[in-house]
């Protein structure tokens, strides 16, 4: 045997290994990216070197065999698989392969998430569902009717407009919201938790008591109708049919030619990672359905659809040690140091183990092969141990007894927190860590102050506290020279920074609250603050009952509040001296504005609007916008997936609107 008929059967062996822990033992050891590599690689090799194809290669499959804890049935239709592309190009092959076999048809297409879960094939007959089938191997699926009838976006009846008999093809998902609360369940009861939302929606459909899988709170989008009975409805018109009808409807979806879907998948790139469930790609599907008809399909994937695959946002790698981060309050973080990896079009060589209990709760050791996911966040973080890891025997971890900074004492600030701290308050690495809060994005966006500066200040001993930054204007020669003479720092980039900070001296109140650093003091705590004592000299002289009447400022936040102040009882006079003179909030006649009185809150995903364009808009018509429902509440705006608050507002009595009706008041107020 060849060196390559040999790479070629290891790939294949390989392919089918992981085929089968994918499918079937819902353990998968790789992420999609990885297996995709592998499969790739065998597909190239087979295409070049077809004399020497395996006849029962994985490639001429799609799956794997189904388990046997449910009966075995086959598809009328072969569920088949897809082709990926990575990027514009491989997409435009795909144009010119499909157009050589209809080359008189539009190259119009529907595209549409592809959601990340398990496909299931719904079966009705007399306009009743009387079979579900899960793919399987793409011939044969396990029929879990009983467990499909759980799924609420699955209708059990369709009214009478329907046909007689259709089959409904879509993708059974869990959202991330729910993932995460059933993880909180299975912490508690000390059972392994689900590395991820796809794994958790297919461990649940193949749950033999279908109680169990009602209270897993599954949900379902469909892809694909199959008519039957002469009808040739395009992509869109069917899934418009199938959402009149009670199913689901994708949230992000486009038509047009292959310029409006590639401005559709750049759009969704970012926007992806705010949906309330996992998606890896954007599907391109021929619109019409005569032509669809006519391309018909290989033996693995059809020639009139193909899938576009984002860069994963979660994959393996090998933990190669443990540190430990000191932040601003002082608080220890464990950061797990990876083997490098491309996660979501980036290198992580770093995530976040966030606190002791959850180091604890992964059974994390040096060695170990994990999951780590980018999702929404902007630092990466470990998801699970990969199955079989945690038998492997490794050291454990070790948890600092004394700061890794500065050598300080290490303790619990409070019985009931989780999380370990520095308690030396004159710690340099909580120094630098304020530092970076302060002139942070959402603080008071100072130009220029990154780690490396934030830490050769520290080291200088100029400053005691973030603010004396601001001394560097009082001899702005003299601050100039200083700057210049640090590591990396020229004096174009020095002359940026004292600009930026002498910007920074009139920015709101808002944001210099939050830039302090006043622990429980968040942006919008801040803002409400700011509202309610429009200057640093009235919040400073302001009594606990005051304080607690401001929105959302509670005891535990007026108390964080007062023991700051007991700590810096002269900084309102002291940054007068530094020529800081904070911006107080506009005074805005909100009078004559359609929703002047409104206390709102913003809830769930909306269509269109992110929550914080939600807000503004908002306010701009005259609302004061809080973060929870209270008795002061008088208006939710309400998306998908509203969850708890809208529950809140509804018992009680508090009116719901949604995105289109804030949209009618500022097409009005416009």
């Amino acid at each position: 045997m060849s060196d390559l008929q040999r790479r070629m059967k290891d790939l294949a062996d390989q392919v089918r290994l992981h085929r089968h822990r994918y499918y079937v033992l819902d353990q998968p050891v790789l992420s999609d990216a990885e297996y995709d590599t592998l499969e790739r690689e065998l597909r190239g090799l087979e295409a070049q070197h077809p004399e020497l194809a395996d006849p029962n290669s994985p490639t001429r499959r799609v799956g794997a065999p189904p388990v046997d804890a449910f009966e075995k049935r086959r598809h009328a239709v072969p569920m088949l698989s897809l082709d990926n592309a990575y990027t514009e190009a491989e997409l435009r092959e795909w144009e010119v392969r499909w157009r050589k076999l209809a080359p008189e048809a539009e190259p119009s297409y529907a595209a549409e998430l592809k959601v990340d879960g398990l496909s299931l094939s719904l079966r009705y007959e007399g306009r009743e569902l009387v079979e579900a089938l899960t793919r399987g191997d793409g011939e044969t699926g396990e029929l879990v009717t009983e467990n499909a009838r759980t799924i609420a976006d699955i209708p059990l009846r369709l009214p009478a407009e329907a046909p007689e008999a259709l089959t409904v093809r879509g993708e059974v998902f869990l959202s991330r919201k729910r993932w995460e609360e059933l993880n909180r369940e299975r912490d508690a009861r000390g059972e392994a938790r689900f590395a991820n939302p796809r794994n958790a929606a297919s461990g649940t459909m193949k749950q033999l008591d279908s109680r169990e899988v009602a209270a897993r709170g599954l949900s379902f989008l469909p892809w694909q109708v199959l008519w039957g009975g002469g009808e040739a409805l395009d992509h869109a018109a069917s899934m418009a049919r199938l959402g009149a009808w009670g199913f689901g409807v994708m949230p992000g979806h486009a038509e047009g030619d292959l310029a409006a879907v590639l401005a559709f998948i750049e759009g969704q790139a970012e926007a992806r990672l705010r949906l309330p469930f996992d998606t890896d790609g954007v599907v391109l599907k021929v619109l019409d359905a005569a032509v669809q008809q006519r391309l018909g399909a290989t033996d693995r994937v059809p020639r009139w659809a193909i899938a576009f695959k984002f860069p994963a946002t979660q994959v393996t790698t090998t933990v190669l040690g443990i540190t430990w981060q000191v932040g601003r309050t002082g608080k220890l973080t464990p950061v797990a140091e990876l083997e490098a990896v491309e996660v979501a079009g980036s290198t992580v060589r770093r995530a976040t183990l966030h606190n002791v209990d959850e180091l604890a709760r992964l059974g994390l050791k040096v060695g170990h092969r994990v999951f780590i996911e980018k999702g929404g966040e902007v630092i990466p973080k470990v998801v699970a141990l990969v199955p079989g890891e945690a038998a492997r025997e490794l050291p454990d971890p070790v948890i600092p007894a004394a700061c890794p900074v500065c050598a300080g004492e290490v303790g619990k600030a409070e019985d009931a927190e989780v999380a370990i701290r520095c308690l030396n308050p004159e710690c340099p690495a909580k120094l630098a860590a304020r530092l970076l809060h302060f002139g942070g994005r959402s603080a008071l966006d100072i130009e220029g102050m990154g780690d490396a500066l934030a830490e050769q200040l520290v080291a200088s001993g100029r400053f005691q506290q973030p603010w004396e930054v601001f001394s560097l204007l009082q001899e702005p020669l003299q601050g100039l020279a200083y700057l210049a003479g640090l590591d990396r720092m020229a004096e174009k980039s020095a002359q940026n920074l004292l600009s930026g900070l002498d910007s920074a001296r009139t920015k709101p109140l808002a944001r210099w609250l939050h830039a302090l650093g006043i622990p429980m003091v968040g942006a919008r705590t801040a803002e409400l603050l700011a509202e309610a004592h429009p200057s640093l000299e009235a919040l400073w002289t302001t009594d606990e009952q005051r304080l607690q009447a401001v929105e959302e400022v509670g005891p535990k936040v007026a108390s964080a509040l007062l023991a700051f102040r007991a700590l810096h009882p002269e900084l309102p006079g002291r940054l007068a001296e530094l020529g800081v003179r904070p911006a107080p909030p506009e005074v805005r006649d909100r009078g004559g504005l359609p929703l002047s009185g409104e206390v709102a809150v913003v809830t769930g995903t909306l269509p269109v609007l992110s929550r914080e364009e939600a807000e503004a808009w908002l306010k701009r018509l005259g609302a004061k916008v809080t973060g929870a429902v209270s008795p002061k509440t008088t208006l939710l705006l309400a998306g998908e997936k509203a969850g708890s608050k809208l529950a809140k507002a509804e018992a009680l009595g508090i009116p719901v609107r949604d995105e289109a009706w804030l949209r009618g008041l500022e097409s009005n107020r416009l």
